[in-house]
């Protein structure tokens, strides 16, 4: 007579996927076994089989502890056995971490970052001097970059000086100096000279290529 076949549908869910059926079903045959003696030795045979999926870390002493835990768990907690390490409860299974406390900023201006906030305080915790002044400029220029960054578009400075003097809580004040942000205003300009030379030259490219495919034609 021919056996019916077995499909993984019809089956008990695994515990542990990862570890396939096959070792599930050992340990249910180690709970099932009634002598202690024997019962240990087929634990610690299981356990053998289990560290050879991973034989680079069978050696290592926490990784043995996890190896007996997830024993336990594959057996629902139901295998009596000696084990080297004490045995863990369903409770502490099931118990849920505690919640990490992360940093909740919601700044007004996402789009410069957490970093230009803590620069912006350390500069109003320094001494008024040229080195607190570079620093001002220094934070309005990272300012102006992050913001083209994100809204690919130009800017007037004076949006950028606005939103630093509102940053940092009406401390830092640039507006009123009329200067303009000279630096960032170079780089863009670089960068607006490099992409037009760049589309002219492979306009030129373009034209020299087809004048080339011209008296080619012409010679034959």
């Amino acid at each position: 007579m021919i056996d019916q076949l077995e499909y993984n549908t019809e089956r008990k869910r695994l515990i542990i996927p990862e570890y396939g059926r096959h070792i599930q079903k050992m340990i249910n045959h180690a709970v099932e076994t009634e002598d202690d003696v024997e019962r240990n030795k087929i634990v610690k045979s299981i356990i053998g089989v289990m560290g050879n999926l991973q034989p680079h870390l069978r050696d290592v002493l926490d990784f043995q502890h996890k190896l007996w835990d997830q024993l336990f768990i594959m057996s629902d907690f139901r295998l009596d056995v000696d084990s080297p390490y004490p045995k863990p409860s369903p409770e502490i299974l099931q118990e849920r971490p505690e919640p990490l406390g992360y940093p909740q900023n919601f700044p007004k201006y996402r789009f410069y970052g957490n970093n230009i906030k803590r620069m912006i305080d350390v500069a109003n915790s320094w001494e008024e001097g040229e080195k607190k002044e570079a620093l001002k400029y220094a934070i309005a220029n990272h300012m102006k970059k992050c913001y083209l960054n994100w809204n690919k578009d130009t800017v007037d400075d004076y949006v950028i000086f606005r939103h630093l003097l509102e940053l940092s809580n009406g401390k830092i004040d640039l507006a009123s100096k009329e200067e303009d942000l000279s630096e960032s205003s170079n780089l863009l300009k670089q960068k607006k000279k490099f992409s037009s030379n760049s589309s002219s030259n492979n306009k030129n490219q373009q034209r020299s290529k087809s004048n080339n495919n011209r008296n080619n034609r012409k010679r034959y």
